[in-house]
């Protein structure tokens, strides 16, 4: 079985904590050694750019999506192997959503809040056939997750859609879940 496309979203900003710096790095170089293609953001600044970096350099194939006014603010990273330049985030989201097959959710602000809840839903309706992660990095998710626990025991989540959503805290937890769905 081939590696699934993995796509990460995460923000373009660096953020406050230096380890978000060092575990993205460590994502980008992740992905690339074990063969898996990356889609993303397509922005060469901040988390995105350093995943991406990392990425190529450890021999992944990127591909970046990018909507056009991002492309106009020259944020795109030039170096990619392939870059989709859409009209709309709606269209760029729905890019994503195409090409990837595992969808990961590093820290970030509220457009990578947005992109994996389209992620959650989507799984949980079956509407897609992925695997939802949220890299739980030093708890940066905590919250999240404690609210979709208690969605579940208020029972407006069905357990079993619940059972979709996977919190990971390290890069060893994201590689079981993605074997026990591919391997």
């Amino acid at each position: 079985m081939k590696e699934p496309t993995i796509s990460v979203y995460l923000g373009a900003n660096p953020g406050k904590d230096p380890l978000y710096a060092e575990k993205v790095r460590e994502l980008g170089r992740w992905i690339g050694e074990r063969g898996s293609r990356l889609v993303y953001g397509g922005s060469r600044i901040g988390l995105m750019g350093m995943l991406a970096e990392s990425a190529l350099e450890a021999g992944a194939h990127v591909t970046g999506v990018e909507p056009q006014f991002f492309i106009d603010s020259v944020l795109q990273m030039d170096s990619l192997d392939e870059l989709i330049v859409t009209e709309t985030m709606a269209e760029r989201k729905a890019k994503i959503i195409e090409l990837s097959d595992v969808f990961i959710a590093f820290p970030g602000g509220t457009g990578t809040l947005e992109e994996i809840s389209e992620i959650m839903s989507a799984v949980s309706l079956n509407l897609i056939d992925a695997v939802c992660i949220v890299y739980n990095l030093n708890g940066y998710y905590d919250h999240l997750e404690a609210l979709l626990d208690h969605m579940t025991e208020q029972e407006l989540v069905h357990p079993e859609n619940r059972k979709k959503i996977h919190f990971c805290r390290d890069l060893e937890e994201i590689e079981a879940v993605i074997r026990e769905r591919y391997i």
